[in-house]
């Protein structure tokens, strides 16, 4: 039964009272920058052309069904957070109602979904960066700009820029909010440039047939680019920085997913409407800049690279600051060693474990290729909502009168359709990622029983009551 011992919610609550504790710098605005940050990036910059050549113009209706099944996840999400105002996401809500040992597979996952997140978006980012450097007339060697299998030996750009944010999560989270912002604002800027200027040289026979390769086709581009939505459940893991969590956290989730299904929606419309599908085989990497360069706005073009690169940033920023913080949750409720939850006495940010996760994923950018990595990020994180979403129903049932500042509309049917468009997206992906998906869980478990399990506080304190 140990298996699934809960953590109340009262006992969650007062776990991130005490000792040292984090510092409340997050508003309501700033928690919906957090949410942007980490969800305009790789996904609209570079998945557009793959998922373009799965589903054709249905490239919009996959956007859209990707968004519709993060919008029923977050709805529970807002629920959640509002309730449980402790870091952790959704690691802490299963551990208050699903038990620990669900607990602890979601917390796998999760990490699972935040490394792999900040790895995969280094290495695009490193593409840009060069990139943008040869156009200045700086040119790396490739061998430091690959990894092995790749190209290269050493992704030196994806190693050093993940450093840079690891130092400036580090130093507090101040600091790391204003740099936030001010760089959302910038991509915002890109975003709006490439829909001005791409909106007049939309041809709209480009967008028939509608959907070449059948609804399969849309289908399968919508596990694919439902990476670009990952990130607006980062911001539940700001909860003990925010000032009024109970308020700003349902905001800051649903305000951040909502801009960016508007925006992602319209640019790929726009995208796919000025050049033919069939095109973007040979411009994968960078097709929103193609398709500018084919409409004759080549300074757009040059813009958008520039975006990429500061978008980019803002993603791997918050993903490893979501990490850090699913992790320092983990740690202070014994399931991971206690250094990890310490907290830094001038910064007041878990200062060991953000250069632990940060310099692992530096190292995993560095060295491992990029189709490796994106698969199984998708896969954690459709898992991980699939979990939160069965938790709102769990707790509804079990809990009904607990004071819910937000509460999930028409629950069981929103986190129902959750579930049902997350396994239906899960089933899209190949059957390798969830080999390899398989494995990770598998390691997750041995960790838990062979270290975890024993260190739990929640066994601790059921030991020292059998002492007595």
């Amino acid at each position: 039964m140990s298996l699934w011992r809960k953590k109340s919610i009262d006992a969650l609550i007062a776990s991130s009272q005490q000792g040292r504790t984090l510092k409340k710098e997050l508003s309501a605005l700033d928690l919906t920058f957090l949410g942007i940050g980490a969800i305009i990036g790789t996904g609209i910059f570079v998945l557009t052309g793959v998922g373009a050549l799965k589903a054709g113009p249905g490239l919009i209706l996959s956007f859209i069904i990707a968004g519709l099944a993060c919008a029923f996840a977050a709805f529970t999400y807002a629920e959640f957070a509002s309730l449980v105002p402790v870091s952790g996401s959704v690691y802490t809500y299963s551990y208050a109602t699903l038990g620990e040992f669900v607990a602890w597979i979601i917390g796998w996952d999760l990490m699972l979904e935040y490394i792999l997140a900040v790895s995969a978006v280094s290495v695009g980012w490193s593409g840009y960066f060069t990139s943008f450097l040869e156009g200045v007339g700086i040119t790396i060697p490739a061998a430091l700009t690959g990894a092995p299998g790749a190209g290269g030996v050493f992704n030196l750009p994806a190693f050093l820029i993940v450093l840079v944010i690891t130092f400036l999560l580090s130093i507090g989270v101040k600091e790391s909010k204003w740099v936030n912002n001010v760089m959302v604002v910038l991509k915002l800027v890109v975003v709006a440039l490439v829909i001005i200027a791409g909106v007049f040289y939309v041809k709209p026979e480009n967008w028939t047939p509608f959907m070449p390769m059948g609804f399969g086709g849309v289908s399968a581009a919508a596990a694919i680019v439902f990476f670009a939505y990952l990130g607006f459940d980062a911001v539940s893991t700001a909860a003990e920085e925010t000032r009024d969590p109970g308020r700003d956290l349902p905001k800051g989730i649903l305000w951040s997913l909502g801009v960016c299904t508007l925006l992602y929606v319209i640019v790929s419309a726009i995208v796919v409407g000025i050049v033919p599908y069939q095109q973007f085989e040979d411009h994968q990497s960078a097709p929103v800049a193609y398709a500018l360069k084919v409409a004759g706005q080549d300074w757009a073009a040059g813009i958008i690279s520039v975006g990429a690169v500061v978008g980019m940033i803002t993603v791997m920023l918050v993903m490893l600051y979501g990490q850090t913080r699913i992790g320092f949750a983990m740690s202070r409720d014994g399931l991971l060693p206690k250094w990890m939850s310490s907290v830094h006495e001038k910064y007041r940010t878990p200062f060991g474990s953000t250069w632990f996760y940060g310099l692992f994923c530096a190292f995993l950018g560095a060295l491992v290729p990029l189709d490796k990595l994106a698969e199984l990020v998708n896969m954690g994180t459709m898992a991980a909502f699939v979990l939160i979403s069965v938790a709102v129903i769990v707790l509804r049932r079990t809990q009904p009168d607990l004071p819910r500042k937000f509460r999930c509309p028409w629950v069981p049917v929103i986190p129902g359709l959750a579930i049902i468009f997350c396994l239906y997206l899960m089933l899209q992906l190949p059957g390798d990622t969830w080999v390899r998906f398989g494995i990770w869980l598998l390691i997750g478990l041995v960790v838990y029983f062979t270290y975890s399990r024993k260190h739990s506080n929640l066994n601790s304190a059921s030991e020292a009551g059998k002492a007595s």
